[in-house]
């Protein structure tokens, strides 16, 4: 299988399980599915690069912490948060990695292309001002809408909006690869 394949399957397939579990047998039975999925999803990633990147580990805590208190309590308020939490902290993490001139999107993106030290300050603070508005929008549907119209929201709405945005990102990358001479910088 194509190694971008599988990374999409492996990141879209714990969500995509916890979307089927919920609509069969409800939110708290869709957290466990959930909680289960991300963990196998961690170690098949592990098993087949022999690596595991900071994002899926934190996302995988995060799971685990946030789905373990949902159960354990009852209370799917604990399962909605979640998005939110994480998007806040790679949105906090990207930008407040500015302030100490570190560029972390390189770790993520480093590998797909080069750019300038401006392409990528500027998809930084694009990327970190998108993640924010991520958890806002996560908080305002969550707290305003039914379990099932969020949990529909989290899987058909987060995930295009994710697409959409990375790609309209493009111009920018274009613009900045590195070596290319008309690069600003």
């Amino acid at each position: 299988m194509n190694p971008q394949l599988r990374k999409l399957a492996l990141d879209l397939g714990p969500l995509l399980i916890f979307f089927a579990a919920f609509k069969f047998l409800g939110i708290f039975a869709a957290t466990a599915a959930f909680m289960v999925a991300v963990l196998a999803a961690l170690a098949i990633g592990y098993t087949l690069e022999k690596k595991l990147s900071p994002m899926p580990i934190f996302t995988a805590v995060l799971v685990v912490i946030f789905g373990g208190l949902t159960l354990y309590l009852q209370n799917d308020l604990f399962i909605k948060m979640k998005p939110s939490v994480l998007y806040a902290f790679f949105g906090a993490l990207l930008l407040g990695g500015l302030r100490f001139n570190r560029l972390f999107i390189k770790y993520v993106f480093g590998q797909a292309f080069e750019l300038t030290e401006s392409g990528w300050t500027k998809l930084t603070v694009r990327w970190g001002v998108f993640f924010l508005a991520l958890a806002a929008l996560n908080e305002a549907v969550w707290r305003t809408t039914s379990t099932e119209t969020w949990v529909a929201f989290k899987v058909w709405g987060i995930i295009p909006l994710l697409f959409l945005f990375a790609l309209a990102q493009t111009p920018l990358v274009m613009k900045h690869q590195q070596g290319d001479k008309n690069a600003q910088e």
